[in-house]
């Protein structure tokens, strides 16, 4: 039966926007008309079933990053999985909801962050959907949409959710939290906020391109500050429930009020990376990523 509902998703579009919630945020509230769909894709199975339905009159699809009951570890996500069956769906734009730790004394727990840059520390993961006899190169130096990250920022503003309009979020392997000394030197650096997970669903967004944005929900000051000596799950679990309602506010106000057309380069990622002669890419490589390529390469 999932299978044959993939196949009829996949002849038309189902969701324009895509929601993928991390720790703390397992369901979407306010959704409509929902629907459980499991989406195959070429690379196996996203976390969880999607959930489809409408919010404010858009079309939604909704993903627990770490599976609902959080039952997957950071490097365990299929992220290439997850974001294909975003583009499967029809999305064009997705919001990402990370729990982070802060890297600064300004960036209060309970605050929002939404992230412009990012710094790559993971080691364990695949981050790219090419290979195979096909080569691709994207443009990376402005990681996130401007366009999607506004609207989140506005969003946190209109709902009273103190909220940082830019940062760099360093993307950790984990699950182990930061040693002091990794937490004083990613200070010493002046990152803002760090997680083990948007990094990479932001380079694979970016290839398939995707709009990404990001709100980044700080729960704890890392292992740095004095007041704050250590971070456990107990602590940050407390934090996430008091984020997680502003979450879910926030995020329905940015679906409203996210604007019909994308006004960014993100949906022509693409049209310059593609390396490969085309007549020289192997057929399997071009069925695998024809929802990416199709348009340039059949």
């Amino acid at each position: 039966m999932a299978k044959k509902s993939s196949r009829k998703l996949h002849r038309k579009p189902h969701a324009t926007i895509g929601v993928i919630g991390g720790s703390g945020l397992y369901a979407m509230q306010g959704l409509t008309d929902t629907r459980e769909i499991r989406v195959k894709t070429p690379f196996g199975d996203p976390s969880d079933a999607l959930v489809l339905g409408t919010l404010e009159g858009k079309q939604v699809a909704f993903l627990a990053r770490h599976a609902r009951g959080h039952r997957i570890l950071p490097t365990e996500i299929n992220y290439r999985a997850n974001i294909y069956a975003m583009k499967l769906l029809g999305v064009e734009r997705i919001v990402s909801v990370s729990a982070v730790g802060s890297l600064k004394e300004n960036l209060r727990p309970g605050e929002f962050l939404v992230a412009d840059q990012f710094v790559d520390r993971t080691r364990h993961r695949i981050s790219t959907f090419f290979g195979g006899g096909l080569v691709a190169h994207v443009t990376f130096d402005k990681p996130t949409c401007g366009q999607v990250s506004r609207v989140l920022a506005d969003a946190s503003v209109h709902c009273g959710v103190p909220v940082h309009r830019k940062g760099t979020y360093i993307c950790m392997e984990g699950p182990q939290f930061s040693t002091l000394a990794e937490a004083h030197m990613h200070r010493k650096m002046e990152f803002d906020v760090i997680g083990m997970t948007n990094v990479t669903e932001a380079k694979l967004a970016r290839e398939a391109e995707l709009c990404y944005g990001t709100i980044a929900m700080i729960t704890d000051y890392d292992c740095w500050h004095p007041d704050h000596e250590s971070v456990t799950g107990a602590q940050i679990m407390a934090t996430l429930q008091q984020n997680a309602e502003n979450a879910q506010k926030v995020l329905r106000e940015a679906i409203k009020s996210m604007p019909e057309h994308r006004e960014c380069k993100c949906g022509s990622a693409l049209a310059h990376a593609l390396i490969t002669d085309p007549k020289l890419v192997p057929r399997a490589t071009k069925v695998k990523l024809g929802a990416i390529i199709g348009k340039y390469i059949s």
